[in-house]
């Protein structure tokens, strides 16, 4: 391995890309996936309790649109907010301070008596879940090495398909014997016990240590334990990238000529693809009950679509550190609006619809897993985390929509077939988004 010469600077990714995988980057792997995993399972929770929630509160179904979509809602804010800090103050402190949020505010709305309690304690709970995800991508990114970056990144976020498709599981089993507060209980004791894990455990980005300049020992305390004998013999440490932008904040980084057009894209085709996924997550099984299907059924349905994410997320991004990343996501958004407009026409046979909606949800759920690991490979160090939570937090407009137009074509009387046909438009829209994104962007930055 190459090592440097007394007294020269160590460039910090070119350090971590001639370094195997270490346990101390592994220790990043498992944290952050553990982070994600919380948060899939806490933002699709409502989905889950819905059916016992409206028969407990003896609501209808339209009632709880407005409580669906709160907690989406916090999530735009967490998101939008949480980039910009952690890229002035640090990945660490706020990926901490999300986990403890949505763990409270969890543990909070279990105790609800109403459904004006409830929407309010969803959406401060949303506050913590945007902010967690963009950030645990941000911080994973920049200790990975190329040659894994998107397997790694993909496999991380795959965690929140597989947190959505616990909650389905469990909940198939907690919520007939516990009722819907067992779900929400869970979803906020475990995030508070992983919050103090993380105080300890959890390294600051050391990309981010250079760039912001917080000290050369706070650096060489970052890499060390990677390979603490080439880290001890640099002076001090560099990040070049391979576009320096020149900017006044980081919003002028990822709206910069260079960056701007691609900016714009990642937002349109992560919004569509949460259109698809939302409305699923937040109306599949209600669909499913509206069309006979017991409550177990419903659930153990709606958590396949989840759990199609979890089988598909690591071949995508096998598959993206090997070919053109653009036309593999954009493939996999095309795939996705082929299923679920079969799953619409597969409602008689039990069988053929819980395959489908396993197809369906690796379809979209493997594309969406691997939109953070390319929206993190595209910009640079100073504008990293802001680009890539204001990706997540524009596209959760599109998880709102989602769960307001599942509510909406149910109140209009659609039924399983027409919601599920109407998937198409969103998963075309995000195919032809993505592509064109490849086609702008000259050069992805490391």
């Amino acid at each position: 391995m190459n090592q440097p010469s007394v007294g020269t600077p160590l460039d910090v990714q070119s350090f971590i890309n001639n370094q195997p995988l270490s346990r101390y980057q592994w220790r990043v792997v498992i944290l952050c996936f553990l982070i994600v995993f919380l948060d899939g399972l806490d933002t699709a929770a409502m989905g889950f309790i819905a059916p016992a929630l409206s028969q407990d509160w003896g609501i209808d179904r339209a009632s709880l649109g407005p409580v669906m979509s709160a907690a989406l809602i916090g999530m735009v804010f967490g998101a939008l907010g949480s980039g910009p800090l952690a890229d002035r103050f640090g990945r660490k402190g706020v990926l901490v301070g999300a986990v403890l949020v949505f763990g409270a505010f969890s543990l909070a709305s279990a105790y609800s008596s109403n459904v004006d309690q409830l929407l309010v304690l969803r959406f401060l709970t949303g506050l913590g879940l945007g902010a967690g995800m963009p950030n645990a991508t941000t911080l994973l990114s920049e200790y990975t090495p190329e040659r894994h970056k998107s397997l790694l990144v993909t496999s991380m976020f795959c965690g929140f398909n597989l947190g959505m498709a616990g909650g389905g599981f469990v909940s198939a089993k907690l919520i007939p014997a516990f009722g819907w507060h067992s779900l929400l209980l869970i979803g906020g004791v475990l995030p508070l016990i992983l919050a103090v894990v993380l105080l300890v455990w959890l390294p600051e980005s050391a990309r981010y240590l250079v760039v912001r300049n917080r000290g050369t020992d706070r650096v060489r305390k970052a890499l060390s334990p990677i390979e603490p004998s080439i880290v001890a013999q640099a002076t001090h440490f560099s990040v070049p990238e391979q576009k320096t932008v020149k900017a006044r904040n980081v919003f002028a980084v990822i709206f910069s000529g260079t960056y701007s057009a691609g900016t714009l894209l990642l937002w349109l085709t992560y919004f569509m693809g949460l259109v698809i996924v939302y409305l699923l997550t937040s109306w599949l099984p209600t669909l499913m009950r509206d069309s006979g299907a017991s409550m177990e059924q419903a659930a153990f349905i709606g958590a396949l679509f989840q759990f199609g994410g979890v089988l598909s997320a690591v071949g995508v991004g096998w598959a993206m550190d090997r070919f053109n990343p653009h036309k593999v996501i954009g493939t996999f958004y095309l795939l996705a609006g082929v299923f679920a407009y079969a799953v619409g026409q597969s409602l008689g046979n039990i069988t053929v619809l819980a395959t489908l909606v396993l197809i369906a949800g690796m379809c979209v759920n493997g594309a969406q897993s691997a939109m953070p690991s390319l929206a993190a490979r595209f910009y640079p160090t100073q504008g990293r985390a802001t680009g890539v939570s204001w990706m997540l937090g524009i596209g959760r407009f599109g998880a709102i929509l989602g769960a307001w137009m599942g509510a909406t074509l149910l109140g209009l009387g659609w039924n399983f077939e027409q919601v599920l046909t109407a998937l198409v438009i969103p998963a075309a829209l995000a195919t032809a988004a993505v592509v064109i994104k490849g086609m702008v962007s000259h050069a992805d930055a490391t």
